[in-house]
């Protein structure tokens, strides 16, 4: 068990780590409306740009915390929690505009995953 919670939470951290910090100029199938990248994705939300930046520093920061509670325990809720949280958010914001399920496919993977890093 302690292998695959330790999986889990390098799929999830990196994933995000991924998505923010390599990919986050690039287009993807699962980017919201018809965006090619972060930035017009949050305007296809309705979302402020200053806002784009307090919700990619919020994940990236708690991807790294979730990477490091493979090392320190006492991140792990936190971070865990933190993920499900803004996953939970980017699932709505998807619903919001209308997105075909499939554009919430990661979103919802990495909510459902940060919960079961949180309770198990």
């Amino acid at each position: 068990m302690e292998y695959l919670m330790i999986a889990l939470k390098l799929i999830v951290g990196l994933s995000i780590l991924n998505v923010w910090l390599v990919r986050s100029k690039k287009s993807t199938d699962w980017r919201g409306g018809d965006a090619n990248n972060i930035r017009e994705e949050f305007k296809n939300y309705g979302l402020p740009v200053w806002f784009m930046y307090v919700i990619g520093t919020a994940k990236v920061a708690l991807a790294l915390l979730l990477i490091a509670s493979i090392y320190y325990p006492q991140f792990e809720a936190v971070a865990a929690y933190g993920i499900a949280f803004l996953m939970l958010g980017a699932v709505t914001m998807h619903i919001k505009i209308s997105d075909p399920l499939k554009k919430s496919l990661p979103a919802f993977s990495f909510l459902v995953l940060s919960l079961v890093i949180a309770l198990l």
